[in-house]
């Protein structure tokens, strides 16, 4: 159960979105959409809103061969915002990374009418993009998985203020155990949806608020990541296929969003 209200999520997305009209015109963003812990039913009283902006290229853009936009935007008040070009975003969703398949289930989001019947088509079919690649899903989840337990204990500017009162980032930890969960629901064929909800949310709140001791949470990390590296190369022992359809809706899906952006921009 997220801390913060449906309702305090969505007011904080369109936040974002608004401040979004003040860098590109609203016909150029597809939409908008929350990311994070309340996509996974753990958000807390710290939780930032922070969201996914896809955007279309302009028809300049496209002739002058200019590279897609890709950034970060950083708010005033230290969220953010990832600045996407759609063509770029349709390419990680055949990397089968969760974090950013999220957007495709997440009930937060603002979709620009103009480009709604399309990318609804994405939402319709989000299962399926999700499973478009099993064995590059837990190729990238357990890739997920490594760097959360190289960064537990790591010093960067983020981390600095929990290393110096736990010794560790109970953040890093509680990823970590996220998506352990994750992954063995994942393989054992449980739905995206209900692999994106934990069922142990209380358990992993409480680690991201610091319940164990180092020595305690480096114990439960490395017998977390070598269950995760068991699982995964046990996966990967079998040949998954690839969704041929799901290469034609996201195909189809930027083909539409661009010819209706572009016919657009030219008539105005």
């Amino acid at each position: 159960m997220n801390y913060h209200s449906d309702k305090y999520i969505m007011d904080g997305v369109r936040e974002h979105y608004n401040e979004a009209l003040e860098y590109f015109p609203e016909d150029r963003i597809v939409g908008i959409f929350y990311q994070g812990s309340g996509n996974y039913g753990l958000d807390t009283p710290t939780s930032d809103i922070d969201t996914k902006l896809i955007i279309t290229p302009t028809f300049e853009d496209i002739a002058m061969n200019r590279q897609p936009i890709s950034t970060t935007h950083i708010r005033a008040d230290d969220s953010h915002t990832d600045w996407k070009d759609i063509r770029l975003m349709l390419q990680t969703f055949r990397k089968c990374n969760l974090n950013f398949l999220e957007i495709l289930f997440s009930p937060y989001r603002i979709i620009n009418h103009l480009y709604a019947e399309e990318w609804n088509r994405l939402i319709e079919n989000n299962e399926l993009i999700a499973n478009y690649d099993p064995c590059r899903a837990v190729k990238t989840m357990c890739g997920l998985a490594r760097r959360k337990y190289e960064q537990m204990e790591h010093e960067s500017p983020s981390h600095h203020s929990d290393i110096e009162k736990f010794g560790y980032s109970p953040k890093e930890f509680h990823h970590l155990l996220r998506i352990e969960e994750y992954i063995e629901r994942y393989i054992n064929g449980v739905s995206y949806q209900d692999c994106l909800m934990s069922e142990k949310a209380d358990y992993l709140i409480s680690v991201k608020r610091g319940c164990y001791a180092l020595g305690d949470a480096r114990l439960i990390a490395k017998a977390a990541i070598d269950h995760i590296e068991r699982m995964c190369n046990k996966f990967l022992e079998d040949e998954w296929p690839t969704n041929k359809d799901v290469d034609t809706l996201l195909d189809g899906v930027q083909y539409e969003i661009m010819k209706i952006a572009i016919k657009k921009e030219i008539s105005d």
